[in-house]
């Protein structure tokens, strides 16, 4: 097994909004290739965390260290009724992820369509490229998001609630792909849910917030039992 190396590093990190912490002194270190599930109840400042790492709104003290590229970390944010509607193909909706890439033009090359082709592959969403996004299920339309999402290599990937809205067979299958993407890709996961059952039974990782502001990280290792083998409970 590789060894793993340190991605990100929070030292007394406090997060939270006009001054005010809603989580204190938080200090931990994510490796590549961990799954670690946020949870917490509503208030917490679980999407605080969420947009503080990706640099949308300051700290209120302390700081985050990378050792990845922003570039390489990907993000799928909750999706809200509006964008469910949105009048595009699905390969467009794929291909948008390399924007950030394109600058200087909103022109598409070869090589573009070729990566976006493949991360339809890795999501298993290519029969569905030349379909409109706004007809597709909530859990086809998170698939496709997530492609969006890999378009260009990433060493970590960040979800906010990404299975609000879907039923029970589209989360089992939304669970399983993020499982593959993880040990596949080796790629880290960063997951805000409510679902605490599930994702108990998935992750390497709980980060839970409290409402007073402290914080646990605990390794989410069963007991007398492979560290990944409640994904496969979970999803047959």
């Amino acid at each position: 097994m590789n060894e793993k190396t340190c991605q990100c590093q929070f030292h007394h990190l406090s997060i939270g909004y006009d001054k005010h912490s809603l989580i204190q002194d938080l200090n931990l270190t994510i490796h590549n290739g961990d799954y670690i599930g946020i949870i917490g109840e509503n208030g917490t400042g679980k999407s605080t965390l969420i947009q503080t790492l990706l640099g949308f709104i300051p700290a209120v003290s302390g700081k985050i260290t990378w050792n990845t590229a922003r570039k390489r970390i990907g993000y799928l944010p909750q999706q809200k009724a509006i964008q469910r509607d949105f009048p595009a193909s699905v390969e467009e909706i794929v291909l948008s992820g390399l924007l950030a890439e394109r600058r200087h033009t909103i022109r598409y090359r070869k090589e573009d369509k070729h990566k976006a082709m493949k991360a339809m592959e890795q999501i298993g969403i290519t029969s569905l490229a030349k379909c409109c996004y706004g007809e597709l299920s909530g859990g086809q339309q998170q698939k496709v998001l997530l492609a969006r999402a890999l378009c260009t290599p990433k060493d970590l990937l960040i979800l906010d609630e990404p299975v609000t809205g879907l039923d029970i067979y589209a989360i089992q299958n939304f669970y399983q792909t993020i499982h593959e993407i993880n040990r596949l890709l080796s790629t880290t996961i960063l997951m805000v849910t409510h679902d605490i059952d599930k994702i108990s039974k998935v992750s390497d990782y709980l980060l839970q917030f409290h409402l007073d502001g402290s914080y646990e990280y605990k390794q989410n290792r069963q007991e007398g039992g492979n560290l990944h083998e409640g994904i496969d409970q979970y999803i047959l």
